[in-house]
């Protein structure tokens, strides 16, 4: 059974792989690390299977219809987002047009709304599988292939007869993630990936899913993966590393990136991961995604003998009040003095803020502004909230009837990532230039300028500074120009 896996075309630097989907300002583009997870999976057990990343290959729709007219699958899997999903079902029509093929379509939008995707889709979507969809897929591919019952794989929705719809139980979240082979990177090329915050080139590892805090915006806990945070072992991990670097020898000049919720939630884990890397005298670099309630030097130490370099922060806000109503368990004072062991400790921080959650205003946006401005965080990146399916934010926006939006469509700025809700006193557009204001206030001091310059260690990080320089400054110089 020949199957392909697709990361579908949608406008120009559209990264569906991000947690809120968008054309972010710095142009970052991420690998498609679920699919190649589900690539993996498929090979592992034989099937012959190729993964395309086409916004990584600049291919368009045409490229598509060219390509599944070309190969005749069997079956093919399409990811699909919210702001993307008329898009996303475009192409699964373009599939099934140049190919009697089966479409299976997963991701965060229609792991919530499966029906409504199914139904407007009228046909051009055969089956969607919700949730953490690894071994679902392959369950849908086996059925197919042996003519089965789809009613008894778990974990998707299909219209019988293309009229009554169907959700069967929920597919219970992997245990022992150990079991999974390593994401199928051979099909994809790694220095097509760039993200201004991380060396390049970058590699995604995913040391964990799920994430047992109750903030109410965060789309993958809510949606994919869980509140539980399921960890893979530190020896896996790192012979994790050790593969990607066999097989792709210009990561020694990159780095790798931890993509879990929060690397540093388990700390007993965290400390073996570090351990197991000094053990094996791998000298590496890496990066990770970490909360900001972390008072442990020793850690933080360790971390850096290790080879961590920079931690990316969900600070998210400065104001108390704002901190309490998102549900981020953590205070203001907390997060100051962690600033200060981290740095203590030699690791750089990139902090990450979102503006325009319930209850913000102009006053608690300033005061996130000037936390980030007086706190010692390396670089930043603002964004306006947007309330995504099957998440809290979400359900808390719809019943206050404060969704601009009409349509799916309306969930990106031509392309940017933007946000779709008015509050009293609060309007969309006054979010969004907060946005662009925080960032000029942060990026434009003299004082950072004169780092960027100076601290600057070889020429991968040089490349990776110049290049994000400049797509920022391409954002902010293409909406001087429109407004």
């Amino acid at each position: 059974m020949k199957i392909l896996v697709i990361n579908e075309p949608f406008v120009k630097d559209f990264c569906r792989t991000q947690r809120w989907a968008a054309r972010t300002r710095g142009r970052v583009l991420r690998a498609p690390d679920w699919l190649a997870y589900t690539t993996a999976v498929l090979e592992k057990e034989g099937y012959e299977v190729k993964l395309y990343d086409f916004p990584a290959k600049g291919w368009d729709k045409d490229r598509l219809r060219e390509l599944v007219r070309s190969e005749q699958p069997e079956v093919v899997v399409l990811d699909a987002t919210t702001p993307s999903i008329y898009s996303d079902i475009e192409c699964a029509r373009i599939c099934k047009q140049e190919s009697a093929c089966t479409v299976l379509m997963v991701g965060t939008h229609v792991s919530i709304m499966d029906e409504e995707t199914l139904r407007i889709a009228e046909g051009a979507v055969d089956i969607i599988a919700r949730g953490e969809y690894d071994y679902t897929v392959l369950d849908v591919v086996r059925t197919l292939e042996e003519k089965g019952e789809m009613e008894k794989v778990c974990g998707i929705s299909y219209l019988d007869q293309g009229e009554k719809y169907v959700r069967t139980p929920d597919r219970p979240l992997i245990e022992n993630l150990d079991e999974l082979p390593f994401p199928a990177w051979h099909h994809l090329d790694i220095t097509s990936y760039f993200d201004g915050t991380k060396l390049y080139p970058y590699i995604d590892i995913i040391g964990g899913r799920g994430c047992p805090y109750q903030c109410i915006f965060c789309l993958w806990p809510q949606v994919m993966h869980g509140r539980r945070y399921r960890l893979r072992t530190a020896r896996n991990i790192v012979d994790e590393m050790e593969y990607d670097i066999e097989h792709w020898p210009r990561i020694k000049k990159g780095e790798f990136f931890f993509e879990d919720d929060t690397f540093t939630v388990n700390r007993k884990r965290a400390y073996a991961i570090c351990e197991e890397i000094l053990q094996r005298k791998l000298t590496v670099t890496w990066s990770i995604n970490s909360r900001a309630d972390v008072v442990d030097y020793d850690l933080f130490k360790l971390m850096k003998n290790a080879g961590c370099r920079l931690l990316l922060v969900g600070f998210e806000s400065g104001d108390q009040r704002m901190l309490e109503k998102m549900r981020k368990n953590i205070t203001v004072e907390r997060m100051r003095e962690f600033v200060n062991l981290v740095k203590k400790g030699g690791l750089q921080i990139h902090g990450c803020f979102v503006l325009g959650l319930p209850g913000e205003t102009p006053e608690t946006i300033e005061k996130t502004i000037q936390f980030a401005l007086d706190t010692k965080i390396d670089t930043v990146q603002f964004s306006a909230a947007i309330p995504f399916p099957g998440t809290d934010y979400y359900r808390m926006c719809q019943e206050a009837g404060l969704i601009e939006a009409k349509d799916w469509s309306d969930w990106l700025n031509q392309g940017e990532q933007a946000t779709v809700v008015n509050y009293p006193g609060l309007s969309k557009s006054k979010i969004e230039e907060s946005v662009d204001s925080g960032l000029k206030k942060f990026y434009f001091r003299p004082s950072y300028m004169v780092r960027f310059i100076l601290d600057t260690h070889s020429l991968s990080d040089l490349y990776r500074k110049l290049r994000g320089a400049k797509n920022f400054l391409s954002y902010l110089f293409a909406e001087e120009r429109e407004s």
